[in-house]
């Protein structure tokens, strides 16, 4: 069950071809990729998956091939959408398939925690029964939840099973919500896991982000786990140049995305339009960090 999760849930991207489709058989390979190097989970149609450049139909092929491919391995799907006609739709279907679950955030345009409970309510009463990470993600969403109104959500609503915290700034937030007492829930971070470390050692369960070294994540999560912080610290630090230079939002799924295609998990780097390209100059920034990494990485290995 999802409030049971621990580890690394990776957050997808969403491969196209040259020309702009969706690529469904780098789907199988950035899977078995991700897999390879650690995954316990996958999360689909997220925000750096470029859900709002897919159409309803593409959209269910996506989950549906990321679904097949995981195996059983759990596959949150993302269904955040201001029609709460869309949301129901998608969320049946996708778990239809066998997602996991599902991820929604509240939409834009909510200014009040009655606005916040009385979306959620009807959100729950379409959606009844099905698993859910709350998705607290203000940069995207422009709307600010308060822990008490988190903690609220959590208790009414028995399907939210996992808080996906990535608000800024995010840490005190995290020990708040494990110091609310009521139903536990699993709380996996985002922001590009920027903040991993830290965010573990107040309680998360493990990032739910993208990153084109997953390996990292793992490592860094196993190594925490263990008890082991100092060692956890230092693989961390060891990653951080290139987590840096991906963070940097959509421009940074693309730098993501041309380094998984230089490490064979998609064949392409494209994104769709509108989305950015890289440049010569951003070619020989990655150039120049991935051989520093692999350097550094070469020195650990003795």
């Amino acid at each position: 069950m999802l409030r049971d999760s621990k580890g690394v849930f990776i957050v997808t991207q969403t491969p196209f071809d040259e020309s702009g489709a969706v690529d469904l058989e780098s789907i199988d390979t950035l899977v078995d990729f991700y897999i390879r190097h650690g995954a316990q989970g996958f999360t689909v149609l997220g925000v750096s998956g470029e859900s709002g450049k897919l159409n309803a139909d593409e959209a269910l092929q996506v989950a549906q091939r990321f679904i097949k491919r995981a195996g059983a391995l759990p596959c949150v799907v993302g269904v955040s959408n201001p029609s709460l006609a869309q949301l129901t739709d998608l969320s049946a279907r996708v778990m239809d398939l066998g997602a996991a679950g599902v991820m929604i955030a509240p939409p834009t345009g909510i200014q009040t925690d009655e606005e916040l409970h009385g979306y959620f309510a009807e959100v729950f009463r379409r959606n009844e029964g099905v698993p859910t990470v709350l998705q607290d993600f203000p940069f995207a969403s422009k709307v600010a939840m308060s822990v008490p109104a988190m903690l609220q959500l959590i208790e009414t609503h028995k399907e939210i099973e996992l808080v996906k915290e990535e608000d800024l700034p995010d840490l005190n937030k995290i020990s708040r919500l494990r110091a609310g007492g009521g139903r536990r829930v699993a709380i996996l971070t985002g922001n590009n896991a920027m903040y991993l470390p830290l965010e573990l050692g107040r309680g998360a369960d493990g990032p739910m982000a993208g990153f084109s070294y997953p390996e990292m994540l793992s490592e860094v999560y196993a190594l925490h786990a263990a008890g082991k912080v100092d060692e956890a610290d230092d693989v961390f630090d060891i990653y951080l140049p290139l987590l840096r230079y991906e963070a940097m939002g959509f421009w940074g799924v693309c730098a993501r995305k041309e380094m998984m295609r230089r490490r064979g998990a998609i064949r392409s780097a494209t994104m769709r339009t509108p989305g950015p390209k890289l440049s010569a100059a951003d070619i020989q920034e990655l150039d120049r960090l991935s051989a520093r990494l692999e350097k550094r990485l070469a020195a650990r290995r003795g």
